[in-house]
């Protein structure tokens, strides 16, 4: 699943090519999961609206809507769901994308051969069009009005409040870095090359974590991440950028993936271990 340096990674270069254009129709797909929110409600708040900006909040990409006339509602295209007049929706609004494992957007002409998989077409009024392709379907589409991730932001959450999210809690702190409720945006990969660099074994209790230890994983977090994004995110699996290109970041990786391959400082054998379900990658000789 596409984790906040990949997500990072594609909002801006969609907001390097769509930002400043107005949305003139919509076709939503036939597959109702995909659709978090109704049909009728995505075309009206899409349909009609300028696009202001396109950014990241946690794993979701989203697009920040300004109305600039009435929506006509989602056109019905080949056996789509969405069709007649919708009512106009004011004021500010966001378009949410969750690219769940396989989800991709891709901005295109518009007589690009439709990719099998797509379940939404956004037409530009500048002629080109944005698609949402996700092969596996566990991708999310849905619209809101002042959309919030419950966690606090990783690459801006300060020292202080950052220990205080880890301090007395039970579970291991590599589940404490997933729980999105506490850090939003950090995944497998990025959990598992944080906690290497601070020197810190996956299955500790967070609680057990000393605030030096604590200070460590917080710089850590902040050195992974930014660094994955400078390399445009890992390309571990169907990940490629709005550009349609890979990521470098896997190139990096110094334990995740890397079962049985000699650590790359100690050469102690990377081992893995699973902590809720997802696999955890560790160094015995440098993790504590």
């Amino acid at each position: 699943m596409p984790e906040l340096p990949e997500v990072e990674t594609i909002a801006r270069g969609l907001a390097a090519r769509v930002t400043g254009d107005v949305i003139d129709s919509v076709w939503l797909g036939s597959k109702p999961e995909p659709l978090k929110s109704r049909a009728t409600e995505i075309a009206a708040t899409l349909e009609g609206a300028r696009i202001a900006g396109v950014r990241r909040v946690g794993k979701h990409i989203v697009f920040d809507l300004e109305r600039t006339r009435v929506g006509r509602g989602a056109r019905r295209l080949r056996g789509g769901r969405a069709k007649g007049p919708s009512p106009d929706v004011q004021g500010q609004a966001q378009w949410i994308v969750h690219l769940g494992m396989t989800g991709r957007l891709l901005v295109c002409k518009a007589d690009t051969e439709i990719e099998k998989h797509t379940h939404a077409i956004v037409g530009l009024a500048s002629g080109r069009e944005v698609r949402f392709v996700d092969p596996r379907r566990f991708g999310r589409l849905s619209v809101a009005h002042g959309f919030a991730a419950q966690g606090s932001e990783p690459l801006e959450v300060e020292l202080e409040r950052f220990v205080k999210l880890f301090h007395g809690r039970k579970t291991p702190i590599k589940s404490a870095l997933l729980n999105q409720k506490l850090l939003s945006g950090v995944g497998n990969i990025y959990a598992d090359e944080s906690l290497f660099r601070a020197g810190v074994r996956p299955r500790r209790r967070a609680a057990s974590l000393t605030n030096e230890e604590l200070r460590r994983l917080y710089l850590a977090v902040q050195e992974v991440l930014k660094e994955a994004i400078a390399a445009g995110g890992s390309s571990v699996s169907d990940y490629v950028d709005a550009e349609g290109e890979e990521g470098f970041f896997q190139l990096q990786h110094r334990v995740y993936g890397r079962e049985g391959e000699p650590c790359l400082v100690c050469k102690t054998p990377v081992k893995r271990v699973v902590i809720g379900g997802r696999s955890s990658h560790y160094c015995s000789g440098c993790q504590k």
